[in-house]
């Protein structure tokens, strides 16, 4: 083979792995991003009390963003803040105690947040988020189990979606530590979003 044929060769070779690259590029999906609809979300946060009953406090101001890679879903993000001065409960007593110092001390920490960074999808619709949640200024790691309504893979560009998610966190992880003969040290948390596209 002639010098010349063979730099011709390897030039149409690297025009034509450019092309395939770009092909590749057009062709792959954007990240979609979308925000939290507060006016359809809430949080709840359930927690057993005597070991026979229990009482559930709500969290009905929710803000956050999604970003959402069909093409690889695990890098998706979810960052949900909660207005933890907002929250209310089933009696005055219970609402002053979950505001005060013992629990999330919303004076002084008026936020409760969760930024997931990483899906694991186990079917088309549900998987787990896993991230870090802060409340009453501690951050730990959690685990956020997770259904769509759509399968994120397949969401279409524009449309809004809809995720309910459940976790179970020990609160006195998070410095909540009174009341343990009456008040259950698990909480299970439970989410309903709508998120719209941004």
């Amino acid at each position: 083979m002639s010098p010349a044929l063979s730099v011709n060769l390897v030039h149409k070779s690297r025009a034509l792995t450019a092309l395939v690259a770009a092909t590749m590029l057009i062709g792959a999906a954007a990240p979609q991003s979308y925000v939290v609809d507060a006016s359809a979300s809430s949080v709840s946060a359930k927690v057993p009390f005597f070991g026979l009953a229990s009482k559930t406090a709500q969290f009905p101001r929710v803000a956050g963003k999604v970003i959402i890679s069909p093409e690889t879903l695990d890098d998706m993000l979810l960052d949900v803040t909660l207005d933890a001065k907002a929250l209310t409960a089933p009696d005055s007593v219970t609402l002053e105690r979950l505001r005060g110092k013992s629990f999330f001390w919303v004076e002084k920490y008026p936020t409760v947040r969760f930024v997931g960074t990483k899906l694991t999808m186990r079917n088309s619709k549900s998987g787990t988020i896993s991230g870090k949640l802060t409340a009453r200024g501690i951050t730990r790691s959690e685990t956020l189990a997770v259904t769509f309504d759509t399968s994120p893979a397949s969401a279409a560009p524009g449309k809004s979606l809809n995720l309910s998610g459940e976790m179970t966190i020990d609160r006195r992880n998070y410095g909540m530590t009174a009341f343990q003969v009456i008040v259950g040290k698990k909480v299970k948390i439970r989410l309903k979003a709508r998120i719209v596209p941004s």
